[in-house]
């Protein structure tokens, strides 16, 4: 039997495709909406609004702009080109440095811990929109599940007074027994918890103890699971044919909603304090000084933008090779960016109001991540008027911008899949498809018991975290000073045309030197302010914090183990062998020879090798 690439043609691709045998996308629509989709994910709603409050409102955006320019966007286009040229994903693209090849491995092992635990907040979300069908939401008031610290307004504890000339300090129902008014500035309130907190924590969640205390399996979020799951596999069961028509929708409908919230929102009372808090009277531009603003800054830009995790390399894979991959990374990250900050008017106007109506300033009803989208923005919903078809729009919203990134973060998994079995991709897509979704929702089973959110948070405080930057850090380095920074500009330039030297200054510069001197900083300053994952005020046993190790060893460890089978696969002495595996491999260049030109006339071509080798974890079959 024949094996070789000629005969057959991947499911999902047509024969108008330039790639007939990979596939490419219908149209530029469904490629940029894509990538807009996976960039654009939840952190934009409940990460960047709070940090930019935190950080000295309106000010932040200076050193967020910069780092957008210093960091986030040299990656951005150093990843799509490279997909885009090569036509590979994140792991067989390291055809360029084989000894670096762990390097794709470990985003894609990262990716696939990011896919288990993201579902998982996805499945909150649905489990919230379903609950939002109903005549009064049920996190509106203390209901029967609720105990005796849930309360909607702040209670007084104790306070000082004035007492025939002494001041005293006495209980509240003393002092409201003797009609005295307390002094201002003295009075201390009861521990209470709001409605949507305890739903959050007592119903939704049914939340146990601690890590040590597993419980059950929460049966209805474990369904919202298994739904959300169902959805993104019928969403990629033909690949990039079927997710980029999906995304029209995922992608584009949360800016209606975000509008919608933000019109809503400007119209309330108290919205203008949410709004000055955010951005306006409020601005410190002293915080400027402080190192901890540009961490963030760096920081939040380099997650925002989904650098090093794989996708972007996968998604720009299915290009068409002489496609502006310049243009297209400019206007997502602008546009990732700029969602941001809308997204932060939104978010304020409507905890704006909330701090009105509960008289309490906007600083304690303002939060960030699990709280923010569960808690405090429940519960500022839960008083507006027709609160259910607000708690619908919001939650729907959180359901769109959470799916689109999922979509893309499987398709980076499917793609590595395809690289490396490309027969078996080609006759068996979708039960393979169906089989990745199968595992990813077992696996992410222990995250809907009722420790489930430990096990989320403690993947999100490691995996998403070091890994992450390891990775980047040298995938910079490997591609500019072992590949050769000029090399791949003119790699760059045989897609996108010859440009000038002043066109590629501002890229030689980030790429050379500004760039990886910034990763290396957040990666340092990561490490030197570790602390051990907490959820709330509850600690992780030392068990857990060690599982949170082993995960990301286990990210990381392959890179050292294929550079060393890389090298001891090689010929000569040590130094030839690395210098062997520094150099790319026969077959790195275009995917299709009408693309090689003279530089990459050599190429050895794809479609003569045999696809019935068996790829090693040290080298997989190109």
């Amino acid at each position: 039997k024949d094996f070789s690439l000629s005969n057959e043609k991947d499911a999902h691709a047509s024969d108008s495709d330039e790639n007939s045998e990979r596939g490419n996308w219908s149209n530029k629509a469904d490629y940029l909406l894509s990538m807009v989709g996976y960039a654009v994910g939840l952190g934009n709603v409940w990460r960047f609004p709070y940090l930019t409050y935190q950080n000295g409102g309106g000010a932040f955006l200076i050193p967020y702009t910069l780092m957008l320019a210093l960091a986030g966007l040299p990656l951005f286009f150093m990843e799509c080109s490279l997909g885009q040229f090569a036509s590979l994903g994140p792991i067989s693209v390291w055809r360029i440095l084989p000894l670096f090849q762990g390097v794709g491995i470990t985003m894609v092992i990262i990716s696939t811990f990011v896919a288990i635990y993201y579902n998982v907040i996805i499945a909150y979300a649905l489990y919230y929109l379903f609950a939002s069908f109903q005549k009064v939401l049920p996190w509106s008031e203390c209901f029967s599940w609720a105990d005796e610290f849930c309360s909607k307004t702040r209670l007084v504890s104790d306070c000082n007074a004035t007492l025939d000339g002494e001041i005293i300090h006495a209980n509240y129902s003393f002092i409201t027994s003797n009609n005295l008014t307390c002094l201002n500035g003295t009075i201390n309130y009861k521990p209470v918890q709001f409605p949507s907190e305890q739903y959050w924590n007592k119903v939704a969640l049914q939340r146990s103890s601690g890590l040590d205390e597993t419980g059950n399996i929460v049966w209805y979020l474990a369904l919202c699971l298994l739904l959300s799951w169902v959805i993104v596999g019928a969403a990629l069961f033909k690949g990039i044919k079927s997710s980029g028509k999906v995304v029209y929708f995922t992608a584009l409908f949360p800016y209606v909603i975000l509008l919608i919230l933000l019109v809503r929102g400007a119209t309330l009372e108290g919205a203008l304090d949410g709004i000055e808090y955010y951005i306006g009277k409020q601005s410190n531009i002293t915080k400027l000084m402080e190192a901890e603003v540009w961490k963030d800054a760096a920081t939040q830009i380099f997650y925002s933008l989904s650098v090093a995790w794989g996708g972007l390399v996968a998604l720009s894979s299915y290009n068409k090779f002489h496609n502006n991959c310049y243009s297209d990374a400019i206007l997502v990250c602008v546009t990732n960016c700029a969602t941001s900050v809308f997204a932060g008017f939104a978010i304020f106007s409507i905890l704006g109001h909330m701090a009105y109506v509960s008289e309490r300033p906007v600083s304690e009803v303002v939060d960030s991540g699990f709280d923010l989208a569960f808690v405090a923005y429940p519960e500022a919903l839960a008083e507006l008027p027709v609160s259910p078809l607000w708690s619908f729009l919001f939650f729907f919203m959180l359901l769109l911008l959470g799916l689109d990134s999922q979509f893309a973060t499987i398709e980076t998994l499917t793609t590595t899949i395809q690289d490396i079995y490309p027969v078996v991709m080609k006759k068996l897509r979708i039960p393979v498809t169906l089989g990745v979704c199968i595992l990813l929702f077992l696996l992410g089973l222990p995250c809907v018991t009722q420790a489930g959110i430990y096990w989320v948070n403690l993947i999100d405080h490691f995996c998403a975290g070091w890994g992450i930057l390891i990775a980047a850090v040298l995938e910079i380095i490997g591609i500019v000073y072992i590949y050769g920074g000029n090399r791949f500009i003119e790699d760059i330039e045989m897609m996108i045309g010859k440009k000038s030297c002043l066109f590629w200054l501002w890229w030689r510069m980030c790429w050379f030197f500004v760039t990886p001197v910034l990763l290396m900083a957040i990666l340092v300053w990561s490490l030197v302010t570790f602390s051990p994952p907490t959820y709330g005020s509850v600690l992780y046993p030392t068990w857990g914090t060690a599982v949170g190790w082993c995960m990301i060893v286990f990210c990381v460890i392959w890179i050292p183990i294929v550079a060393v089978l890389k090298i001891v696969k090689a010929e000569g002495n040590l130094c030839q062998r690395i210098v062997s595996c520094c150099r790319p491999a026969a077959n790195w260049g275009p995917y299709l020879e009408c693309h090689r030109g003279e530089r990459y006339s050599h190429v050895v071509d794809p479609k003569k090798e045999k696809e019935h080798e068996i790829p090693t974890v040290s080298g997989f079959v190109y």
